[in-house]
């Protein structure tokens, strides 16, 4: 007994923490939220949406070490600690907060000084629908079903009541009694495909389905579905009997060994296409790479570059034109 505790004792805090559900993470930060939403006149349903999703519900390394909860990179203005991780392009730098409600209130302060996101700030406070659009549309995020994935965990989790909360317009006993009256889903992979399905049929057409129930879809002519929190190459390639290899050369991956999908990640199941058969010109935002942009038009990043000249390994300016066929 005595040899357990010492060995428990010498495993990594890491290994012994216990992954936080949605719910308890809803509970934590909704009061931060809502307090952001009266502050900065962000709604509440989008801050822990995006929460959410970017963070994996607090279980993240980048959440759980750095305390960033938005993923929100340096930029030139970030005077404070960093960190340092392979995300889109490999050593990364994100910014290092002493406490998750620090991240909170700088996700508030990134989206009411930047310009880009300016047009936010006109729509409806209480529309996260809209909001959750024209934050895909500002470039907040680069997977092609963002927008989807704020509108149905808000739906699914109803964080809409925390908007309402927040404005005054229900009282908590009103919240409590709603929340309660949901039915609970016991059943994960149902929550995910719900999550994850994309309502813009016409950008992302459903066309199979899995062994295991999880619908595979289409862009660009390419088959793809999302990835669940914490699935890497070898549990995705054995659950879909696809070579590791072959996955990890869809999907771009780098170093296989120590990728980690994230929730909603978009997972090709075939080779990107030598052009887009939709769109012919991409104007850049500035804060992507011919990474992300060979993964949202699912075109292979060598044919980017050859259609553009573009050099090798140099960043991508905001407003450049990029041809995609």
């Amino acid at each position: 007994m005595r040899r357990l505790l010492f060995f428990m004792m010498l495993l990594p805090i890491s290994l012994m923490a216990q992954k936080i559900t949605v719910e308890e993470y809803i509970e934590t930060y909704k009061d931060i939220a809502m307090r952001e939403m009266r502050d900065h006149k962000i709604p509440a349903s989008i801050t822990l949406a995006q929460g959410i999703i970017e963070s994996g519900a607090g279980n993240s390394a980048l959440a759980r070490e750095a305390k960033n909860h938005f993923g929100i990179k340096c930029h030139k203005e970030w005077k404070g600690k960093t960190y340092t991780m392979d995300d889109d392009e490999k050593n990364e730098c994100f910014r290092v907060y002493k406490n998750a409600e620090e991240s909170f209130r700088d996700h508030s302060e990134f989206l009411t000084s930047r310009p880009r996101y300016a047009d936010l700030f006109k729509l409806d406070i209480m529309d996260y629908r809209s909001w959750a659009n024209g934050l895909k549309a500002a470039g907040y995020a680069t997977n092609p079903a963002y927008a989807t994935m704020l509108i149905n965990r808000i739906e699914l989790n109803k964080l809409y009541l925390y908007d309402q909360l927040a404005m005054g317009k229900i009282n908590e006993n009103e919240a409590e009694q709603q929340i309660e009256s949901e039915e609970e889903n016991t059943d994960e992979d149902i929550e995910l495909e719900l999550a994850y399905s994309p309502a813009d049929k016409s950008a992302y057409e459903l066309v199979d389905m899995t062994a295991d129930k999880r619908f595979i879809y289409e862009n660009n002519g390419v088959r793809f579905l999302y990835a669940k929190e914490g699935e890497t190459p070898e549990s995705l390639s054995k659950e879909l009997r696809i070579r590791k290899r072959q996955l990890c050369q869809f999907n771009l991956v780098q170093r296989p060994d120590e990728m980690v999908f994230h929730y909603g990640d978009v997972v090709y199941l075939e080779k990107l296409r030598n052009n887009n058969r939709k769109v012919k010109k991409y104007v850049a935002d500035g804060n992507e790479s011919v990474r992300d942009i060979a993964l949202r038009f699912a075109v292979q990043p060598e044919r980017i570059v050859k259609m553009n000249k573009l050099e090798k390994g140099k960043s991508l300016k905001a407003g450049q034109k990029i041809r995609l066929r």
